[in-house]
Parts: structure tokens; C-alpha cells; sequence
């Protein structure tokens, strides 16, 4: 695993979701990047009780997450072709600039899932 930090403008800030029978919760945050010719949108997600700390972030805000990278493989049965797939969870963030305020505001993580 690797740990690195991405920083952008909140687009998109989902609803918690939760799957399987022992309740793992994820909420999906996308930040907007302008890189001048295009913008570049960057999915970054948040398990567990990660997922309530999004609640200090508004979309406009921008903000600076530390995240790390996880991948997994995916195959149906052994006849059918493998699949990878890779996620940016979020470890912490910090707010960097709110939209309708000012100043800094950093949300440490808890433990690490």
C-alpha cells in the first residue's frame, strides 16, 4: 500500500451506503481539479467511521486528503477472465479552504481500517 495526498475542490459528496450482512459502510467524495485545458475528477473513498467525518465538508470547499492506494482481483470462476480493480480510500483530510468561510480545518483519522 501506498499513502499520498491529493487536493481539490469538493464536486460530488454521496450518501453513505452500507453492503453485507456486517454493515461495512463507504461514502464516495469526488474533488474537481481545473488543469487549464480540462478538469480532471478524482474519486476518493471513505469506510467506516471515516464515512461521518465527511458531514464537516460542504461541496465548494477545497480540501486536501491523504489517502492510500488499494487494489484487488476480482474473477468470476477459473474460466473467466480476472479483473483488477484500484480505489483511493481516504485516511484523513484537511479543509483548506471552506467555501463560505475561511481559514483551515484539519479532521484527523482514527485508526486505520
Amino acid at each position: 500500500m501506498s499513502e499520498a495526498k491529493v487536493r481539490g475542490t469538493v464536486h460530488v459528496i454521496e450518501e453513505t451506503k452500507t453492503f453485507g450482512q456486517k454493515g461495512f459502510r463507504k461514502r464516495l467524495v469526488v474533488l474537481e481539479q481545473d488543469k487549464g485545458r480540462f478538469t480532471n475528477y478524482v474519486p476518493v473513498e471513505f469506510v467506516q467511521d471515516e464515512c461521518d467525518k465527511v458531514d464537516q465538508m460542504s461541496v465548494g470547499d477545497e480540501v486536501e486528503i491523504t489517502y492510500r492506494l488499494n487494489g484487488r482481483k476480482w474473477q468470476r470462476d477459473e474460466n473467466s477472465e480476472v479483473k483488477y480493480f484500484l480505489n483511493a480510500e481516504a485516511l484523513q483530510f484537511v479543509i483548506v479552504n471552506e467555501k463560505n468561510a475561511g481559514g483551515s480545518t484539519q479532521v484527523p483519522s482514527s485508526a486505520v481500517i
